[in-house]
């Protein structure tokens, strides 16, 4: 990728200091290692909100995907679905949500909402997702503004996309050295302006930061919407118990991986808090710094019922397309494998806290 593209994906608000303690977070977990246990072929799957997946992975919504290659988002959901676990399409996505839906393949899908257009756009994109046949609506509620990504602002890059020559010119000398990139790009110009806008409106991305979602808008998404219900951007547990109370069936653990407050801790130390506060009432994942199977189960044991992974298959995208995406969920799944041997669970269900060779507050589990 050219590298404003690359760092539109991999950067972070400000000094990115929090999306650092995102990784920083499970590489200071340890585990317990205990030797002579014979474990065969460990179950990897799990239940997400009452359906059953082979991995306790979901693919993050992610915005802009079609920067990264060209009818992105589909590629991403076949991919999801031939690995058996669910995706989520971003509002901000470059191909529409019917589209996804329709050229996605048979898997999971979930449609994440911003307010595009305030609340009249929001209950609109809503009712598409329903009648596109979506199954669980995921709201993100933590983002009243943009954060600054400095990386961005050095590049000059801002949305909606401007092909105007000052910022042809800009880009050019990082663009002109990546031909295939260019290339596809040329071929489909349409993979760098987002899908889910009015035919022929170029305003309508700033109208994601007019009304951003409060708790009351919670209360009519719920009866708006029939399916699950998840509330994404979560890092208290006062904030979780409230997103329950309103009707919530799960909620994410996620500072947004580091991209919008700065300062804010890693995703993984607020994980145990949310789990103690309302996992007895609604599933909690956690997204931000999730790179190896082994982080997945650093998460399941801290509570996690499954992680949302981002950047990680993006990387997978940018460098060999559709297959590219397959191959991340086949790292994912072996690397998860191969930590439950080693640490002598018979599967995912089996993670708990004795598994951590520090002093980590977790809930009770059998291994």
């Amino acid at each position: 990728m050219p590298l404003p593209v690359f760092d539109v994906v991999d950067g972070a608000a400000d000094g990115e200091v929090t999306s650092a303690r995102n990784r920083a977070a499970f590489d200071d977990v340890t585990w317990v290692h205990r030797a002579a246990r014979a474990v065969g072929n460990p179950r990897l799957g799990t239940s997400i909100l009452g359906e059953s997946f082979a991995l306790p992975v979901v693919l993050a919504p992610c915005g802009l995907v079609g920067s990264v290659r060209p009818a992105a988002e589909p590629a991403v959901f076949r991919a999801a679905a031939r690995a058996g676990v669910p995706a989520v399409s971003s509002t901000c996505a470059t191909a529409s949500l019917e589209r996804i839906a329709r050229e996605g393949g048979a898997g999971d899908k979930w449609f994440q909402l911003y307010f595009l257009g305030g609340r009249k756009g929001a209950e609109a994109l809503v009712d598409r997702a329903a009648d596109a046949g979506y199954r669980t609506l995921v709201v993100t509620v933590d983002t009243p503004v943009s954060g600054h990504r400095e990386r961005d602002s050095r590049h000059g890059v801002s949305l909606p996309v401007d092909f105007g020559i000052r910022n042809v010119a800009r880009v050019a000398p990082h663009v002109i050295g990546r031909p295939g990139w260019l290339w596809r790009l040329a071929r489909d110009r349409r993979s760098i302006e987002m899908g889910n806008l009015s035919q022929g409106d170029r305003t309508g991305l700033g109208s994601l930061f007019e009304e951003p979602p409060t708790w009351r808008d919670l209360d009519w998404i719920r009866r708006r919407w029939n399916g699950p219900l998840v509330v994404k951007g979560l890092m208290s547990a006062d904030d979780a118990r409230t997103a329950v109370e309103c009707g919530a069936d799960a909620v994410v653990v996620s500072n947004h991986g580091g991209r919008q407050l700065d300062g804010l801790p890693a995703s993984l130390d607020a994980l145990p808090a949310v789990v103690a506060a309302v996992g007895d009432h609604a599933e909690v994942y956690v997204d931000g710094g999730v790179r190896r199977g082994s982080d997945v189960a650093k998460a399941l044991a801290l509570g996690a019922r499954a992680v949302l992974i981002g950047r990680a298959y993006l990387y997978g995208l940018a460098a060999a397309g559709e297959p590219g995406v397959d191959r991340v969920l086949e790292i994912f799944a072996e690397e998860l494998r191969r930590t439950l041997v080693l640490l002598g669970c018979d599967g995912v269900d089996e993670l708990g806290p004795g598994v951590f060779g520090n002093d980590v507050p977790v809930r009770s589990g059998r291994c």
